[in-house]
């Protein structure tokens, strides 16, 4: 195993190392010279080494990446800056974009904007999605407000068209959306930092409050227009730059697992123009696309701040999930609780408004919920192939609330090959709950969900090839796979 970690782990530093501003500007150049002669001796390698089929897959997929990007004589890249604090469909509000131009292996110009500046110059006359206008105001859908889906190419190509239809210039060839939970990761390793012109020190505990804080509020007292209170992070970027640059073998190799780790928790997001490469980046579980899996259950619990500034970073969520086999069609009850550990209003703090979509399999009827006056409350629509249920929440400062939905699901579904896929939302730390499944003579299995992966859960006893094979692969693919070791009740 430590052989197998090892070649993967150089693979990821190749890739990410070329490629990407990670953090808030940060980024790792690697000088181009040797990359081709490194290509060329790596695939016979990673050939003959003793790995699965799986795993010699995934890392021939990055290998072709790389070699794709290292041909072209420039690549560009748009960069979306996400705050999970502020937690969206897509991740985090999108408050700052980025622009990264990668030629002959160097970074060759990076740039950042703010978002909200970029879009006050032309209005899109886009009417917004509905929740947005009925709950925040918006008038106006534009790119700060584009990754409305829970799925990243759909954001991504939003956002590039929001970029143009407001007069950006750019063509990309792919789009990355970095969530603010790499700034404090890095942090970790790198040690504190100081910026010029900017009072106090950055950690890895306070560099995200501080930082809110600084372009929220702080700005003014300093005398620094509105529209330059984000110009912080371009120094910041240089500092951690340097940093990293100056750090020890040891520190960047830590770095590199961390981006790792990222990448499979869905803070990092990748979208390529080009199908063949977006293709391999999703086969590797980094697209943070909806997913299908065939013959599953499907879970997807999606939160929209909407007008509770910064207050997902106080936000608890926990669901618990039944199916119960004992009528002709499944019937399922999900009980989502939010517990608001915030006591007062501030600055980033709020009472917490968010707009719930529930995306379900196609086909499922709703017929009940509790907590809210009734099913007439609730919006219906199809999306991404899903029936999704949406719902406005309020949780006040310091109290908890729960919201149950019962509904049928399609008589496809069957307590011996049951599975259920859950994914986790970009942006949410992890899913945490309890799903119990119910036979058709009332016996109860349960399994406990703690996961900053997506999750898996499986009923089914895999005999056929085939099935191991779509088994292993979802695992692969950053999924916790929970099965029968779970307790009986």
């Amino acid at each position: 195993m430590a052989k197998q970690r090892t070649i993967k782990f150089w693979i990821f530093f190749w890739l990410l190392s070329a490629i990407f501003l990670i953090g808030f500007y940060l980024f790792l150049e690697f000088r181009n010279h040797r990359l081709h002669s490194i290509l060329g001796l790596a695939k016979p390698v990673v050939k003959m080494a003793p790995l699965n089929s799986t795993e010699k897959n995934d890392i021939l997929s990055v290998l072709d990446i790389i070699a794709d990007l290292s041909n072209k004589k420039e690549s560009t890249f748009f960069l979306l800056f996400q705050n999970n604090n502020e937690l969206r469909p897509g991740g985090g509000y999108i408050g700052s974009f980025g622009i990264l131009k990668i030629k002959n292996g160097k970074v060759s110009f990076v740039d950042s904007h703010d978002a909200t500046v970029f879009d006050s110059r032309v209005s899109s006359h886009i009417k917004p999605p509905e929740p947005l206008l009925k709950y925040l105001g918006v008038k106006h859908w534009e790119l700060r407000d584009s990754n409305w889906s829970p799925d990243f190419p759909t954001n991504a190509k939003k956002a590039i068209y929001f970029y143009h239809l407001e007069g950006g210039k750019e063509r990309f060839d792919g789009v990355v959306a970095i969530s603010a939970k790499l700034l404090p990761s890095f942090l970790e390793i790198t040690g504190p930092l100081q910026i010029e012109d900017y009072p106090g020190v950055y950690t890895s505990e306070n560099a995200i409050a501080k930082l809110e804080k600084q372009v929220e509020a702080d700005y003014r007292q300093q005398g620094i227009e509105k529209g330059k209170r984000k110009y912080i992070m371009k120094k910041m970027a240089k500092v951690i730059v340097a940093k990293v640059q100056s750090a020890s073998w040891e520190d960047k190799k830590k770095l590199i697992k961390k981006i790792e780790q990222h990448l499979r928790e869905k803070d990092i997001l990748l979208y390529f123009q080009d199908k063949k490469l977006e293709n391999k980046v999703s086969r590797l579980g980094w697209a943070g696309n909806v997913r299908q899996v065939p013959g599953a259950d499907f879970l997807m619990m999606v939160d929209a701040n909407l007008g509770a500034k910064k207050s997902d970073a106080l936000i608890e969520r926990k669901f618990v999930y039944s199916v119960d086999f004992r009528k002709p069609k499944p019937v399922a009850k999900l009980k989502i609780t939010y517990i608001h550990h915030g006591m007062v209003r501030d600055l980033l703090t709020e009472d917490y408004r968010t707009y719930l979509r529930v995306f379900a399999p196609a086909g499922s009827w709703l017929f009940d919920v509790n907590g809210i006056s009734g099913v007439k409350l609730v919006d219906f629509s199809q999306e991404l192939g899903r029936k999704v249920f949406g719902i406005f929440q309020k949780v006040n400062l310091g109290k908890s609330k729960s919201i149950e939905f019962d509904y049928y699901l399609p008589e496809k579904f069957t307590f011996d090959d049951y599975q259920l896929f859950i994914q986790k939302q970009a942006g949410v730390d992890k899913l945490v709950g309890k799903v119990t499944l119910i036979s058709p003579k009332g016996k109860k299995q349960s399994y406990q969900i703690n996961s900053p992966l997506d999750v898996l859960v499986s009923n089914k006893s895999y005999s056929s090839k085939k099935e191991k094979t779509v088994k292993e692969e979802l695992y692969k693919q950053s999924v916790n796979l929970i099965n029968q070791s779970n307790q009986s009740e």
